[in-house]
């Protein structure tokens, strides 16, 4: 017979199994055995650690009330400790990993408790007795925990429970024996972190840390005890990323048994949630390696891409827009970071930085799928030597020379860098004194140099097979309509190595995605063909012919050009691009009959983009040169002639198009007469759109335009101010215009009035339209954000 603190008399069936007498294997295998029998006064509730209920978020520390009842287990001293029950101490506790402590360790609490010496932890209430107490009993005596309510008592209880387990089992699992028993450890434990009612993300991860470090203290395990764990462990991952050990573990299973069912069971879906829900590889590298890792295995498999494909097709789903936003970004961070590795070493001596590795991987650890191997450089044939150049003959024997090139030589690091610094020089002196920091950055060693011209890396077969497996889902994820602006975004800084344009299979995979950019009609997609920020190439420039990439005689950049073309708003500005910096291959390729590249001219010549009479003599004699050229010119002719004779007729100054007007009857009114002279147009409640822009930009004298409430947005407004310099009054009020459109008047240097009431016009931009329209004098901003 037994006494409870009290001092009543506890009788072992009144009670369930102690949790230190039970195994520790079934501590979470179902509920508890049920009492034996009744026994009032004191009595203990049931819980159920399942999946329904009530959830409590883990408690690291609290305030709570505390009173410890120490006895020996006799009846005489249980009476006699009884009163002890009256005396409770205010406590802040603290769950540390080890055991129980008190942020004031005096009184009850003066030493730590250790989860060790708790013997078993229990839900206790007493009849005309404070409610709300936990137990815990150890030897020789009791520690009663009082909380509030009942609700943080049970919170008490399960983060208690929780704690003391969890203890056990790192403790159990960090000297293991036989590795059976080992593996039941394993799944009781998952069992426990599954059916816990807590609900903290530390329930789930700190069994993968226990896991985590078991293995990485146990690497002699045989491939079928490595498979078993995984399996083990498989529920735990499916709603939590796996920690950084073992990540590890898992690529290292990749790596050596990529067939294994255990890669399509267990971490596709660990896969999938990582690229659905990770926000930073940055800070989770070894997740990245993972995702790599678990690419390149599927790449293993019998179908090897097709069973890639078919795992990007599933991350973005059978829809047309895929609903996952992340999974995008996070596949191009783990196809830049593969593609990269395959020229690491190379890189890396090339950059002479011991930490670049770590800071463009964001991680320490060399990938150990690439064996160190030497690249080899395959340096081209040199041009025969002039005859004028050959030495005279002397009496001495003439020089052997080889009946065939010789082969292609194994060199290191230092070689190639001392052959690209080589090359960089001479072309330093082709292009003279160059501007700017004379240091790359870590951004500059990512673009790319006409420099790799001169050499080509051949890669070691295993990093050949993941270059090219990577640069087939770039393909791939180009093909999603929904996709590719992010995509074009991502890749528009150009974040490959310089060395990876050389190799062919490469660039032709990549040259795929970059036509798919120049065939999409949207804006946002084939404007990221061009330079990210000025003095530094973009695909534009890269596959114009000369370009590094340049492998088709120009043919994607006329199509790059087209489309850019397109984007009617910059036309102008493009032009002058051109002109600046790619006049040369446009007249080659309009001298070889491309059409787009004839009409590039003409409109050079018809916004009077090329102010040097030689060069346009050049480029009329270019455009005479071809049928399409010719042909294109005479009427860039009679355009000139007709618009002069507009302006000498004149016509009238004011017109008012009646309301409910669209833009097929401005246009049909334009070109019914003679409209030089035209000052003010109101277009006022019509049903105009930016499409009408066209035509009014052939308005030469335009100084007034009322657009109020019609559909004229952003397009339009950004045309006219490219071409309408003159203007001085516009009207815009209660039209679609934003922001994006507005910045666009800070050209429009005449404007003296403008009325912006009722359109999304923020207070920035309001203000720095004030700051680079000196002539505005009357402004209506009512009813916008500047108001």
């Amino acid at each position: 017979m037994d006494f409870n603190g009290g001092g009543e008399p506890l009788h072992n069936n009144q009670f369930y199994q102690s949790e230190e007498s039970r195994p520790l294997l079934g501590e979470t295998c179902g509920p508890p055995p049920p009492p034996l029998g009744a026994g009032p006064p004191c009595r203990r509730a049931a819980l159920h650690c399942s999946g329904s209920g009530m959830r409590y978020k883990l408690l690291q520390e609290g305030d709570i009330q505390v009173c410890v009842v120490k006895h020996p287990r006799t009846f005489l001293s249980k009476l006699l400790t009884s009163k002890f029950l009256r005396r409770w101490e205010p406590h802040h506790l603290t769950l540390t990993d080890s055991g129980l402590a008190s942020a004031t360790p005096t009184g009850y609490m003066e030493s730590a408790l250790s989860y060790s010496t708790i013997e078993d932890v229990q839900l206790l209430s007493w009849d005309n007795a404070p409610k709300y107490c936990v137990q815990l009993s150890f030897p020789g005596g009791t520690v009663l925990l009082q909380a509030a309510n009942s609700y943080l008592r049970d919170q008490w209880f399960h983060s208690l429970q929780w704690k003391k387990k969890i203890f056990k089992y790192r403790k159990t699992l960090s000297n293991p024996s036989r590795w059976d028993v080992v593996l039941k450890e394993i799944r009781a434990l998952v069992d426990m972190a599954l059916t816990s009612p807590l609900q903290d993300e530390s329930i789930h991860q700190a069994p993968l840390h226990i896991i985590s470090t078991l293995l990485a203290e146990n690497t002699s395990l045989s491939t079928q005890d490595h498979e078993n764990v995984i399996m083990a462990i498989a529920p735990l991952l499916e709603n939590n990323h796996p920690p950084p050990g073992l990540c590890e573990f898992f690529c290292k299973h990749c790596r050596e048994r990529p067939r294994s069912m255990v890669v399509i069971e267990v971490f596709t879906p660990v896969v999938q949630r990582i690229l659905k829900h990770n926000m930073d590889f940055g800070k989770c590298p070894r997740l990245r390696l993972f995702t790599q890792e678990y690419i390149l295995a599927l790449n293993e498999l019998n179908a090897g891409m097709e069973v890639v494909k078919k795992f990007v097709h599933s991350m973005h789903g059978p829809t047309g827009q895929c609903p996952h936003p992340r999974v995008l970004p996070n596949l191009v961070a783990v196809c830049l970071a593969a593609i990269y590795s395959c020229y690491e070493d190379f890189i890396n001596s090339r950059d002479n930085s011991p930490s670049l590795k770590e800071i463009r991987n964001g991680c320490q650890q060399q990938n150990d799928r690439k064996p160190p191997m030497p690249l080899r450089l395959l340096r081209p044939e040199p041009p025969p030597m002039p005859a004028s150049l050959l030495p005279t003959p002397t009496l001495s024997p003439p020089p052997t020379l080889p009946l065939s090139p010789p082969p292609p030589s194994i060199v290191n690091s230092s070689e190639i860098l001392v052959e690209l610094e080589r090359n960089n020089t001479a072309n330093a002196l082709r292009r003279g004194p160059a501007g700017g920091d004379s240091e790359p950055n870590l951004i500059d060693c990512l673009l790319v140099s006409p420099a790799l011209n001169t050499l080509s890396i051949q890669l070691p077969a295993q990093a050949d097979r993941v270059l090219g497996c990577f640069a087939l889902i770039l393909k791939m994820l180009s093909d999603y309509d929904d996709w590719r602006p992010a995509l074009a975004s991502l890749l528009q800084p150009i974040p490959f190595p310089k060395e990876a344009l050389a190799h062919a299979k490469f660039t032709k995979e990549l040259k795929y995605v970059i036509q798919r950019f120049a065939e999409d009609p949207r804006q946002e997609v084939h404007s990221c063909l061009l330079s990210v920020r000025s003095g530094k190439d973009g695909w534009f420039q890269l596959y114009s012919p000369g370009g590094v990439a340049c492998d088709d005689d120009g043919e994607l950049f006329a199509s790059m050009v087209h489309i850019l073309m397109g984007s009617c708003y910059k036309t102008k500005k493009f032009l002058l691009s051109l002109a600046e910096n790619k006049l040369g291959p446009c007249m080659l390729l309009a001298l070889r009959g491309n059409q787009t590249m004839v009409e590039i001219l003409c409109l050079m010549l018809e916004y009077n983009i090329i102010e040097n009479k030689d060069t346009q003599l050049q480029i009329i004699s270019t455009l005479e040169s071809t049928q399409v050229g010719l042909r294109m010119y005479e009427q860039l002719c009679d355009r000139q002639r007709e618009l002069k004779e507009l302006q000498r007729k004149g016509g009238p100054t004011r017109l008012t198009l009646p309301s409910k007007s669209t833009d097929a009857d401005l246009a049909r009114l334009l070109s019914s007469g003679s409209f030089g002279n035209l000052e003010n147009l109101s277009l006022a409640f019509t049903n105009v759109t930016s499409a009408c822009a066209e035509q009014l930009i052939k308005l030469p004298s335009l100084k007034q335009l009322n657009l109020w409430s019609t559909q004229f947005g952003d397009t339009g407004l950004r045309l006219l101010s490219e071409h309408l310099a003159c203007l001085q009054v516009l009207n815009l009020c209660e039209t679609p215009v934003t922001d994006a459109g507005l910045l666009a008047l800070s050209s429009m240097k005449s404007l003296c009035s403008l009325n912006m009431n009722s359109t999304k016009l923020s207070a920035d931009t309001y203000e720095d339209l004030k700051a680079k329209l000196p002539n505005l004098k009357e402004v209506d901003v009512r009813y916008t954000e500047a108001w």
